[in-house]
C-alpha cells in the first residue's frame, strides 16, 4: 500500500519507536483486551449467580479475536459512542450474549481497566530494554574499566578516572530507573467495576444487594486477567495519579538518557570516543568529513520531550473534579502513549549506542598527559622533600612554576612544559628518568579499576542473572 503522505503522521510512529511498542498502543490491542475484559465480566458475574449460560460465555470466547471492525465504525458515526458501538459491533457476532455484555458496566470499565492493562505491558517492555542497555554498558564497562583518562569538575581537569569507572556513573542511574519501574510496575492494579461513581451501585442492584458478591466481582475480574487485586476505591475512573507515577518512571530514564547523551557528545568533541558511525552515513551535508553524534542528540531531543510530557498528566490529576470529568480523555491519549513511545525510541537509541561506542586510547592518553604533569606536582614534592628539600619552598616553587606553565599552554599555545621547568630547578634534586616514574596514570586513579569491579559483581551482575531469559536483544534504529 503507498503512503499517504498528505496528512500529518506520528515521527514516533514512522521513525522512532519500535514495532512492539506501537503495538501496545494500537487501536487494535485496545479492543482485543475490550473483549477480554467483558468476558472476563460475563464469567465472574455467571460465576457469582447471574442468569447468564456457558453458551453465551462460549460464544463471547468464539469472537474474542476477529474483531468486526467496519460494523463498529459504522455505528459510531450514528451513536457518536465508541464503547456502544463496538459493545453493538460484538453483539452482532454474539447474538446469543448480545444482552449480557457490558452488564451492569460504564463505559471506563473496559476503557480504564485497558489504559491500566497497556501502561503495565509498556513497562514491562521497557524494563526489557532497561536490561538490555544495562547489559551492552556493561561490557563496555568491564572492558575499560583500568584504562585512564582525564576526569572532570565544572568541565575543567581533574583528578583522573578511568573509562569504565564512568560508565558505571551511567549505569548507576539505570538501575535507579529500574528499581522505580519494578515499584510502580508492582503496585499497578486495575479499575475492577466500580461503577458510574464508583459506589458499584449498579452491581449492588444485580447481587440483590449483596456485598460480598459485589467485591468477588472484583477480585474476579482481576484473575482472570492476571492481576493480584484492583484499587479498593475510585470514582468511576481510577486516581489519574496513576498516570502520573507512571509518566514519572519514564522521566526518570530520560533524565538518565540525557545525561549518558550529553557526556557521549561532550567525548566525541574530545575525539576520545565516539557512538556508532556506519560506513555510508552522512555527518553533515556541507562539511564532508564530520562525525556528528546525532544518536546522543536525538537520545536529549526525545529525552526533553519526555521530561515535558509528564507536566501533562501531573495537571490532569490535579485537576479533576469529585467522582469524574472527561477533560483528561483527549490529553490522555495523546500524552500517555508518546511518553511510552518516546522512552522506547530512547532505550533503543541507548543500547544502539552502548554497543557500539568506539574508544581512542592514545587520544585519551595525549590529552590526560598534558594534564599530569599539574596532579603530579604533589608527588614530586614530597619525592624532593625526602631528598633534603624544605616543603613550604618547594611548594612555592611549584606553584610559580604551575603558573608559568599554564601560562606557556594558554597564551603561547605551547604543549606543557612543567617537567622541564622543575627538573631544572636545582631545589628539586630530580632528573628527567625519575620525574618520568611519577608520570604513571594508573598512579592516580585511585580505587577506579576496583570500584568498577565491585560494582558490576555486587550490583550488574545479579541484576542481570535474575532477568537472563530478556537479554540479546540488539536494537537498530530506523534512520
Amino acid at each position: 500500500m503507498a503512503q499517504d503522505r498528505s496528512t500529518y503522521t506520528s515521527p514516533l510512529s514512522t521513525r522512532y519507536a519500535s514495532k512492539e511498542m506501537k503495538y501496545l498502543f494500537s487501536p487494535d490491542m485496545k479492543f482485543r483486551t475490550w473483549r477480554k475484559l467483558w468476558i472476563a465480566l460475563a464469567e465472574s458475574e455467571k460465576e457469582l449467580g447471574l442468569d447468564i449460560t456457558q453458551e453465551q460465555i462460549d460464544e463471547l470466547k468464539a469472537h474474542a479475536e476477529d474483531i468486526n471492525y467496519e460494523v463498529a465504525e459504522a455505528r459510531e458515526k450514528e451513536v457518536r459512542h465508541d464503547v456502544m458501538s463496538h459493545v453493538y459491533a460484538y453483539g452482532v457476532q454474539c447474538p446469543k450474549a448480545k444482552g449480557i455484555i457490558h452488564l451492569g458496566a460504564t463505559s471506563c470499565y473496559v476503557g480504564d481497566n485497558t489504559d491500566l492493562i497497556i501502561m503495565a505491558e509498556g513497562l514491562k517492555l521497557i524494563r526489557k530494554k532497561i536490561i538490555n542497555a544495562i547489559d551492552k554498558l556493561a561490557k563496555f564497562a568491564d572492558e575499560y574499566k583500568a584504562l585512564p583518562c582525564l576526569a572532570f569538575t565544572h568541565y575543567q581537569a581533574a583528578q583522573p578516572t578511568t573509562v569504565g569507572k564512568r560508565a558505571t556513573l551511567w549505569l548507576n542511574d539505570l538501575t535507579m530507573d529500574l528499581a522505580d519501574l519494578d515499584y510502580v510496575l508492582g503496585s499497578l492494579k486495575l479499575l475492577g467495576s466500580k461503577g458510574t461513581t464508583g459506589t458499584q451501585a449498579s452491581f449492588l442492584e444485580l447481587f440483590n444487594g449483596d456485598h460480598e458478591k459485589c467485591r468477588a466481582l472484583d477480585r474476579k475480574i482481576a484473575e482472570k486477567m492476571g492481576y493480584e487485586a484492583c484499587y479498593p476505591v475510585s470514582g468511576q475512573t481510577y486516581s489519574r495519579k496513576v498516570d502520573t507515577r507512571v509518566l514519572n518512571v519514564l522521566a526518570g530514564i530520560a533524565q538518565s538518557a540525557h545525561k549518558f547523551s550529553n557526556d557521549i557528545r561532550l567525548l566525541q568533541h574530545q575525539k576520545e570516543v565516539e557512538e556508532p558511525f556506519e560506513k555510508h552515513q552522512i555527518g553533515s551535508s556541507a562539511m564532508a568529513y564530520k562525525r556528528n553524534p546525532m544518536r546522543s542528540e536525538r537520545m536529549a531531543s526525545l529525552a526533553n520531550y519526555v521530561m515535558a510530557d509528564v507536566l501533562n498528566p501531573e495537571i490532569t490529576a490535579a485537576t479533576q473534579w469529585f467522582e469524574r470529568t472527561l477533560d483528561d480523555s483527549a490529553n490522555k491519549r495523546i500524552s500517555v502513549a508518546e511518553g511510552f513511545l518516546a522512552t522506547d525510541a530512547i532505550l533503543q537509541l541507548y543500547i544502539n549506542i552502548s554497543d557500539g561506542l568506539v574508544v581512542y586510547p592514545k587520544v585519551i592518553e595525549s590529552h590526560l598527559m598534558a594534564e599530569l604533569p599539574f596532579m603530579a606536582t604533589e608527588n614530586i614534592m614530597m619525592d624532593a622533600v625526602k631528598a633534603g628539600g624544605d616543603r613550604q619552598e618547594l611548594h612555592e616553587k611549584i606553584r610559580e612554576l604551575s603558573m608559568q606553565a599554564a601560562k606557556t599552554v594558554k597564551e603561547e599555545g605551547k604543549p606543557n612544559d612543567l617537567l622541564d621547568r622543575i627538573e631544572q630547578d636545582p631545589a628539586f634534586h630530580t632528573s628527567k628518568e625519575a620525574l618520568q616514574k611519577v608520570l604513571k596514570p594508573e598512579n592516580y586513579v585511585g580505587r577506579a579499576p576496583e570500584q568498577t569491579e565491585e560494582f558490576l559483581d555486587g550490583v550488574i551482575k545479579p541484576i542481570l542473572e535474575a532477568n537472563r531469559a530478556v537479554l540479546g536483544l540488539d536494537a537498530e534504529i530506523n534512520v
